[in-house]
């Protein structure tokens, strides 16, 4: 199976990385094209497109202005060692197995507003450009236009040669969105976490995301074959409920701690 994740606002270029086989981004051209509209663009311009402050607009700024090829491991990262929000905290790249670390190469990608579709170990340079961002560009009003059918090309080619037809949904609906779910040859599954609260289960943004990742992690590591093997996930407390899930979605519950 194919597993997808969104990707986080927060990067980390500090900590310190193991020894690792990185890759090229394979959209990296579209990639370049999207950096060069965005460059046209002041540091106002583009607080206001991200909705973000004056300070990380001006570092947004700049980050497009210094991006530059080659990619290297001396000026980007591996995207899973990038990344530092909730999501990332539950898949906890940095203590997976090294063979942990080759199943995710093979069957593990983030949605990218920027570089489209990232494998764990494709060289990034740092950038913030959210899918859900109006840029205009030269395909469209938006990056979902600019996009239009190549992350689901992307994902075709994966799942071809992964010889799955099993698409693991671990993307929030921002980045889900730029997938075209007619046009992919796979069966959709998209698990959700809900947490008890007073009484009732529900959806907790915080505590979702770091369970994708945990999920993330569960199929790394335990290399589960199909839908159903996917139903043993208990990390965290979190336990599959039959009664609320359907064939298109999972649900896993976890009680209130007292």
């Amino acid at each position: 199976m194919l597993a997808v994740v969104s990707p986080a606002k927060n990067l980390d270029y500090e900590s310190d990385l193991p020894n690792l086989n990185v890759s090229q981004p394979r959209l990296l051209d579209n990639a370049e094209q999207l950096v060069k509209v965005c460059r046209e663009l002041s540091p106002q311009q583009l607080g206001s497109l991200m909705k973000i402050s004056d300070k990380l607009a001006g570092l947004n700024a700049a980050r497009f202005e210094q991006w530059q090829r080659p990619f290297t491991e001396k000026n980007a990262r591996a995207a899973v060692f990038a990344f530092n929000g909730d999501v990332y905290t539950g898949l906890d790249a940095a203590s997976l197995s090294p063979d942990a670390i080759d199943t995710a190469q093979k069957q593990l990608r983030i949605l990218s507003g920027l570089y489209g579709v990232l494998r764990p170990l494709d060289l990034m340079q740092p950038y913030r450009l959210e899918m859900g961002s109006r840029l205009q560009n030269p395909k469209g009003k938006n990056l979902y236009e600019y996009w239009g059918n190549t992350i689901t090309q992307v994902l075709n080619d994966d799942l071809a040669d992964l010889g799955s037809s099993i698409l693991v949904n671990l993307a929030s609906n921002e980045y889900f969105s730029a997938v075209k779910p007619k046009a992919l040859n796979a069966d959709i599954v998209t698990p959700v976490f809900k947490d008890e609260k007073n009484g009732q289960y529900k959806v907790i943004s915080f505590y979702a995301k770091k369970a994708r990742g945990l999920m993330a992690r569960f199929i790394l590591n335990q290399k589960p074959k199909s839908v159903s093997d996917l139903k043993e996930f208990d990390a965290s407390g979190y336990c599959y409920n039959e009664a609320m899930s359907s064939d298109k979605e999972l649900v896993f519950c976890r009680t209130e701690q007292k």
